[in-house]
């Protein structure tokens, strides 16, 4: 993970304002949010192994994914660059589900953290300036 500064850190709109005009720029609301936290992540490479994820804090009202708070306000926190590297293909030990009817093929990243080129860094960095201006 390398953190990035960014004048986008501690700034604060609704969550529908700010979701609408990310994900008009590739932007998409991660996986991992819940009804406090969250992030905006937006894959670098067409892998999608190495992201771009501005992370995000809400500060009144709340989100979730049946209804959207018109009146949840977020704060964004300092974005950073991280990469997964995953074995490809699907897990030889998958884990049974539904009396063994669907399987969970995805796999855990091999590397959760793994090094960055520098060629990511900076196309982190032009993406962030441009939503620097997007947003200001």
């Amino acid at each position: 993970m390398i953190p990035l500064s960014s004048s986008l850190e501690g700034y604060q709109d609704r969550f529908t304002t700010l979701n609408n005009k990310l994900g008009q720029h590739h932007y998409s609301l991660g996986g991992n949010w819940d009804y406090t936290n969250g992030s905006f992540d937006r894959a670098l490479d067409d892998e999608n192994k190495v992201w771009l994820r501005l992370p995000f804090q809400v500060i009144s009202g709340s989100i979730d994914d049946s209804s959207d708070d018109p009146d949840a306000v977020i704060r964004i926190g300092k974005p950073y660059v991280l990469k997964h590297l995953y074995n490809e293909g699907n897990d030889p030990a998958a884990v049974a589900h539904v009396a063994g009817a669907l399987f969970d093929q995805f796999q855990m990243p091999i590397d959760p953290d793994a090094e960055i080129e520098s060629k990511w860094v900076h196309r982190a960095k032009e993406i962030v300036a441009e939503t620097e201006r997007l947003l200001h």
